[in-house]
C-alpha cells in the first residue's frame, strides 16, 4: 500500500527564495531514495511564500527513512523550519 505525505509550508516573509532553493536541493536527493515513489515540490505562482511538496513512498517504512537521511535532517529540521511560519502535513494511503 503505497503512502502519501502532502506538505504545505508558509515560508517567512523575506525568505522565499532560500525555501525555493532548499526545496531543490532536497527534491533532487530525496528522488534517488529506494522508498520513493514520486517527490514533487511545488510554489503558487500567485503566492511565492506558498509551497506544496508532494511525497509518496511505497510504504510508510519508506517515509521513516527518509526522515531519518542526512538531507532531511539537514534541509528540513536544520535549514527550512526556522525559516518557515507555518508547515502542515497531512497523510494518505492508496485504497
Amino acid at each position: 500500500m503505497a503512502y502519501v505525505l502532502a506538505v504545505n509550508w508558509t515560508a517567512k516573509e523575506g525568505h522565499e527564495v532560500e525555501i525555493h532553493e532548499i526545496l531543490g536541493i532536497l527534491g533532487e536527493a530525496s528522488r534517488q531514495e529506494p522508498g520513493v515513489i514520486t517527490y514533487t515540490t511545488h510554489v503558487d505562482p500567485d503566492n511565492p511564500r506558498e509551497f506544496f511538496i508532494y511525497e509518496k513512498y511505497h510504504d510508510v517504512s519508506g517515509l521513516e527513512a527518509h526522515q531519518e537521511t542526512s538531507h532531511f535532517k539537514e534541509y528540513v529540521l536544520e535549514k527550512a523550519i526556522p525559516l518557515l511560519e507555518s508547515r502542515v502535513r497531512k497523510t494518505f494511503v492508496d485504497f
